[in-house]
């Protein structure tokens, strides 16, 4: 084996503008199935790649995601298979499911035209049963993680003696998520005349020391883009606190032009949470994690594709592999700490040339998170503002127009109700267009079709505070300079003494409850009383009024994670007394939105 590489560098777009997958030596059956897909001309690491592996050369190609490396690979395999032997000739690694699924695919899309091929998806999650039956009947190509891979090889389940091909998608994927050893044994323990295509979107050492060793003299093609995100994504950010992040979604959902989206989170449950939220506020959402069953996975995602969900809400590592047409926006919910994982979650949209729209929730002390991500991916991220009551009036009347529109459309049921509005005119006196006003609020139902006007915003408003607006242990005080735990009770009526389940230990702030019973209950500053946080609960001054819906909705709500139970506190106004004060807030670093 030869460790002399031998490196071509493809500045995108290296190809001239007239080039076809035609000019690249490709054969009829898959140039005819390129052609059905609608691809014409090759990117700039297809148009490297493919020849050097149709003549028999091993390569290494460094390539983020997104630059149509699956075909550069999946073309070349595809044109040299010999469909009589029923061995498997093939195999692609893959570092997830969600890939080695997405790479099957587009094996199925190119072999359109290739009769009698067979490609096996192979990962964990999935019965054994599926697999070791249609290996049985005789696979050509196998795409899988390099764990189940690793099983089917202990168990003599997967015969790769007959390998030609050997391909490693997202090398440094798999390197990063442990699977180095296994990647070396399938090296290892695979014919020497095998052909090696090792694509990575990085070349760290363990990349270098591993196609020195098990690749043949290879050919190293790295793509050079100008910036590390694609161009065609437009890349916004919001300054927004943390609690106020469920209602800026919304506005975002009623305003923005979407198709389908993938909302990011830190962690599983937020995932769930954020998911849980939008579907009671009317939208189909669903999430994706890590503790999802593989099939309900695969579910939610050919929902997805299909559009019967419109908003997936997942973590970076369930999101991994994801490439779905629909996908038009991308929100970090949570704006990742660390620019690599920023460019893989906004790289689920804009693919393949189509444009797309990045949203980034940010706050006031994360701002220093924009300025690494422009510095790393060298292009700027544009501030917008927060879509007021008047722009989500605006939209939601262009869609009550445009419902209208459509049914004016549909002239002989309009025809058919011509009479009844008529005859309704007549008997009743009532003029036509009162008529139609009141068949569209039996069309709206009980939901308002616009927002109230937003209330004057004080002279202190978050926005304008710069970092200081989500520090911990800062909150907005009156004209008097007071806090508004301090603060004395509401005129507007009596108040209560309430008791949540959480207190100091969950590290839980008087910002947190005032912005989760606000945000659930629909309630106003002026219904805050005073606040007292204890080691396990925490006293909260509220109406003594409140409807029995509100608190049914109070009770279920979450707090740091935390089913707050609210319930009427028994021990009364003297727990105040006590030596525990009316919380501060713990000027700790861990304040939300830190984790």
């Amino acid at each position: 084996m030869s460790t002399d590489d031998v490196s071509i560098e493809a500045e995108a777009p290296a190809e001239p503008a007239a080039m076809t997958f035609s000019d690249l030596g490709l054969g009829d059956a898959v140039l005819k199935a390129l052609s059905d897909v609608g691809y014409e001309t090759p990117s700039a690491i297809q148009a490297a790649t493919i020849p050097t592996l149709l003549a028999g050369r091993d390569v290494v190609g460094l390539a983020q995601t997104g630059t149509g490396k699956t075909a550069a690979f999946a073309l070349p395999i595809l044109d040299r298979l010999d469909v009589s032997q029923k061995s498997v000739q093939a195999l692609v690694l893959a570092p997830t499911r969600e890939l080695a699924l997405q790479v099957c695919e587009a094996f199925e899309k190119y072999a359109s035209h290739v009769k009698g091929v067979h490609v096996l998806p192979v990962y964990g999650g999935q019965g054994y049963g599926v697999q070791l039956s249609a290996l049985r009947r005789g696979v050509h190509i196998v795409v899988g993680t390099p764990g189940r891979i690793m099983d089917h090889l202990d168990k003599g389940t997967l015969d790769l003696s007959e390998l030609k091909y050997l391909v490693l998608d997202e090398a440094d994927e798999m390197l990063k998520m442990g699977f180095a050893e296994d990647v070396e044994t399938i090296l290892a323990d695979t014919p020497d005349t095998k052909q090696v295509a090792l694509f990575s979107a990085t070349m760290p050492s363990a990349i270098r020391r591993i196609s020195q060793q098990y690749l043949n003299d290879p050919e190293e093609i790295t793509v050079k883009t100008k910036t590390t995100t694609s161009a065609t994504i437009a890349q916004r950010y919001l300054i927004v606190s943390y609690q106020q992040k469920i209602d800026a979604l919304t506005r975002i959902l009623e305003v923005e032009n979407f198709e389908g989206m993938i909302v990011f989170a830190r962690t599983k449950s937020a995932t769930e949470e954020i998911a849980e939220k939008l579907r009671a506020r009317g939208y189909s959402a669903a999430a994706i994690n890590g503790d999802i069953a593989q099939v309900q996975r695969e579910r939610t995602v050919n929902q997805l594709k299909s559009g019967k969900l419109d908003i997936l809400v997942a973590t970076d590592v369930a999101a991994r592999g994801l490439d779905v047409e629909r996908i038009s926006h991308v929100v970090n919910f949570d704006i990742p700490t660390d620019p690599e994982s920023y460019v893989h979650r906004i790289g689920r949209t804009g693919r393949a040339g189509r444009s797309g729209d990045a949203i980034s929730f940010v706050t006031p002390r994360e701002r220093g998170l924009v300025n690494a991500i422009e510095r790393a991916t060298r292009q700027p991220l544009t501030l917008m503002q927060l879509p007021t009551a008047e722009d989500v009036n605006v939209t939601r009347l262009a869609r009550f127009d445009d419902r209208i529109t459509a049914a004016l459309g549909q002239t002989e049921r309009i025809d058919g109700f011509r009479d009844v509005i008529a005859h309704y005119v007549r008997n009743h006196d009532v003029p036509e267009v009162d008529v139609a006003a009141a068949l569209a609020v039996v069309a709206q139902g009980e939901s308002p079709l616009l927002l109230e006007p937003e209330p004057a915003r004080p002279k202190r408003e978050f926005e304008d505070r710069g970092d200081r607006g989500d520090r911990p242990g800062r909150f907005d005080r009156d004209d008097r300079g007071e806090r508004p735990e301090r603060r004395a009770r509401p005129t507007s009526g009596p108040m209560a003494t309430y008791r949540i389940a959480v207190g100091k230990r969950h590290r839980v702030e008087p910002r947190q409850i005032v912005g989760a019973l606000a945000n659930e209950g629909g309630l106003g500053r002026g219904d805050f009383g005073a606040i007292q946080i204890r080691p396990d609960f925490s006293l909260v001054e509220l109406p003594a009024n409140l409807p029995r819906e509100t608190l049914d909705r109070l009770t279920g709500t979450r707090i740091s994670g935390q089913l707050i139970q609210l319930r009427l506190d028994t021990g009364g106004p003297g727990r105040r007394q006590s030596d525990d004060r009316p919380a501060r807030k713990p000027r700790h670093k861990d304040g939300p939105g830190a984790s």
